[in-house]
């Protein structure tokens, strides 16, 4: 449930027993974004919010590198701990053949109510091949369902000309 409801106050009882240097480090030895966990400036508050619209930061390119390295099994974890990582994300949805596998994420209204922002990113599999993505919405105005859902329902909705597009 904690990551199916993107529960911030678990991820926050996470970071405080990892503590900022451990996830630093484990952030640059996965490549993740910039590794800086230091929160927001002047309020020590890395540990509870780094990664919620503040210090942490990761483009699109490279959320798909580091999920195309959990995928590949190239991370420097254990493949219990990449197992236990993917049995996270939720389950596959089909798109013309297409089995698709994500993780919403759920935007941030504490700065910008009518500009929420809403990440999807996971990976597609047919047959053999495999297509890592990462896709992000941001709003002009507020809106009922997430930008997180609106996102991995429009890349689902939007699959067979993606993949069509790219030769897939």
């Amino acid at each position: 449930m904690w990551i199916h409801n993107s529960n911030v106050w678990y991820s926050q009882r996470i970071t405080e027993e990892l503590g900022i240097e451990r996830l630093t480090a484990f952030a640059r030895s996965f490549g993740y974004g910039n590794a800086d966990f230091a929160g927001d400036p002047g309020r020590n508050n890395g540990l509870e919010r780094s990664w919620i619209s503040s210090s942490l930061q990761i483009s699109p390119l490279e959320q798909a590198d580091f999920l195309a390295a959990l995928l590949q099994r190239q991370l420097p974890v254990s493949n219990h701990a990449i197992d236990g990582a993917l049995s996270l994300l939720e389950i596959p949805r089909a798109a013309e053949g297409w089995n698709i596998w994500g993780n919403p994420r759920r935007a941030d209204y504490s700065f910008d109510y009518a500009r929420g922002w809403g990440w999807y990113v996971g990976w597609a599999e047919k047959g053999a091949m495999r297509v890592v993505f990462a896709r992000l919405n941001q709003d002009d105005e507020r809106h009922e369902i997430t930008g997180g859902l609106r996102a991995r329902d429009g890349l689902i909705a939007e699959w067979a000309d993606i993949a069509a597009r790219a030769g897939l």
